[in-house]
């Protein structure tokens, strides 16, 4: 099948999966009037997700976009790579958290963006972080940003808008305006949505993170680089989702609907994530970038 086909077949699946969702809460809560306001909202949804769906994503992880002079280390990485790649240059953003991580943003390559956060910067070595931005940038050339990215805005606000419909399901039942088969319909999809979140980002093929792997070790000439990245990243999450758990209060960094954009998903010690990974163990990444170290004649270390 012809990959801009594939892309629009994606996209439409998942604009109307988020579609039947909305439609389906507003009519539990209001009937047919509520289901017609959630399909024109739907239908806003999905413009805005498609043309600023990069932008959508940037507010939801309060990203920050960074010049040459505020980030030369991290520019000239991506800048270098970049016209390795054949790819215009993305801008470049930076999220302050200690989350070690990085995604890919945009609706093509020439508006598409790289987001680190400072905890990835903090980590990571030069020669690992390029192989992490070769990932990314991978993924920008495998046209694989379009639908990460949108459906990131939507499987994002799917778990938002459960969330109000919760207490709105609870303040309409408490002031006699909704009977109680429909208040009860109406708390199991708020407290199922965020599940078919994950599921949306589950149907992003784990073989995109194969591939992105493999054309950031190929693209950085230094397989055993990203190896070293993901082993870092993974131990590191792990640490934080301990901390997490232990500190209660503490949040891990964005929506889990746009886990799947990360290079590593960082949300994977809740047992739904794991159920519906997005992402391929660590340990089975590391074994295929072994593989292509082979390929190259690259030493790989370990």
């Amino acid at each position: 099948m012809d990959l801009k086909i594939w892309l629009f077949v994606r996209t439409t699946f998942m604009i109307a999966l988020l579609t039947g969702l909305l439609m389906a809460m507003g009519y539990l809560l209001g009937g047919a009037r509520w289901m017609t306001y959630m399909f024109w909202f739907a239908v806003i949804m999905s413009f805005l997700a498609f043309w600023y769906s990069d932008q959508l994503v940037i507010k939801m992880m309060k990203a920050r976009i960074v010049s040459r002079e505020e980030a030369p280390r991290l520019y000239a990485i991506v800048e270098k790579l970049s016209k390795r790649a054949g790819l215009p240059m993305p801008k470049v953003a930076i999220i302050d958290d200690p989350t070690p991580n990085a995604f890919a943003t945009g609706r093509n390559a020439k508006n598409s963006l790289v987001t680190v956060t400072t905890g990835i910067l903090e980590l990571l070595n030069e020669d690992e972080l390029e192989g992490v931005i070769g990932h990314e940038l991978t993924h920008i050339k495998n046209h694989d940003i379009l639908v990460g990215t949108i459906a990131g805005a939507l499987a994002g606000a799917v778990v938002y808008i459960a969330y109000i419909t919760k207490y709105l399901a609870f303040f309409k039942a408490i002031f006699g305006d909704l009977s109680l088969d429909r208040f009860l319909y109406a708390l199991l999809i708020a407290i199922t949505a965020p599940i078919a979140a994950v599921i949306i980002r589950s149907a992003i093929s784990r073989r995109r993170e194969f591939a992105a792997d493999e054309g950031g070790a190929r693209l950085s000439g230094k397989p055993w680089a990203l190896a070293s990245a993901l082993l870092k990243l993974d131990e590191a999450v792990k640490r934080l989702q301990e901390e997490q758990r232990a500190k209660k209060k503490a949040k891990p960094l964005g929506n889990p609907g746009l886990a799947h954009l990360f290079i590593i998903n960082h949300f994977e010690g809740d047992p739904v994530s794991k159920l519906f990974a997005t992402h391929p163990p660590t340990k089975e990444r590391i074994a295929r970038l072994r593989k292509i170290a082979e390929e190259m004649g690259v030493e790989f270390p370990f």
